[in-house]
């Protein structure tokens, strides 16, 4: 995970409730930063990172993501006190999303079969959201955004929600997600059988055993199921590739909400 040094706060972003801000780093580049002390806690940094480097591996377009740096008193400057708070309860490393500048909000009426948008790669979306649980894929939320022509994939904190509990993740690994019935691209769809042809077997233990690696301790504080960091690690590869063992029933619940869309 490339690391940059946060050197201004720009401005919050208030579309979402983790407050997410733009930072500018000593790249010279700007960085949509999801702060480790926000509500939802370093769990959805690591959901962030695991689920977007897992869909750029199998073709998808994630901005670039990077751990940045930031200094406490970085948002010192903001009037908002809940930003300061934000900031200081940051210190250290957080995750940015590399900044789209004019990027346009995914619209199913522009965008859709025919726009920005195959049927194979919506089939592609889909296959994924479902295999890492990720319930953000609505029409009132689609966190999709078209930029030069493509479709970008964007905030993936909510994925990977067995991680708030670890409890009976074998058992979780293996059944369906039924909330793909809501997934903003099922109409635009092609065939998801067809989708986990060309990806299932493309996910295996060294790509995981990599992307976990790189999660920091900081994201990772002692959990009382899943244990230390370095545990935590092998569970959320072992979750992962218990969910991709054949049959896979997320599989058979997209295809058959794709079949009813």
């Amino acid at each position: 995970m490339r690391t940059v040094l946060a050197t201004r706060y720009v401005t919050p972003l208030r579309e979402g409730g983790s407050l997410p801000g733009l930072v500018e780093a000593d790249d010279d580049g700007l960085y949509v930063v999801k702060f480790r002390g926000a509500g939802q806690g370093p769990r959805a940094l690591v959901a962030e990172w695991l689920a977007g480097e897992i869909a750029r591996a199998i073709g998808l377009t994630v901005p670039d993501l990077v751990a940045v740096e930031i200094d406490p008193n970085l948002g010192d400057a903001e009037p908002d006190e809940e930003i300061h708070d934000l900031v200081r309860a940051s210190g250290g490393r957080n995750l940015g999303l590399d900044f789209l500048p004019g990027a346009l909000a995914f619209s199913r009426a522009v965008d859709g079969d025919g726009g920005s948008m195959t049927p194979d790669v919506a089939a592609d979306i889909v296959w994924f959201d479902a295999l890492v649980t990720n319930p953000d894929r609505t029409v009132r939320n689609p966190n999709l955004l078209v930029w030069h022509g493509r479709t970008w994939l964007i905030d993936h904190g909510a994925a990977l929600y067995v991680h708030y509990t670890w409890r009976h993740p074998d058992e979780h690994a293996r059944r369906p997600f039924d909330q793909i019935r809501d997934h903003v691209l099922l109409p635009f769809a092609s065939s998801i059988e067809a989708a986990d042809a060309r990806h299932a077997g493309t996910i295996d233990r060294a790509l995981l055993a990599g992307l976990v690696e790189a999660l920091p301790d900081l994201w990772l504080p002692p959990d009382p199921h899943a244990g230390d960091a370095d545990a935590q690690r092998a569970a959320y590869v072992r979750y992962l590739l218990r969910r991709l063992e054949a049959p896979r029933a997320f599989v058979e619940e997209a295809e058959r909400a794709r079949i009813a869309a």
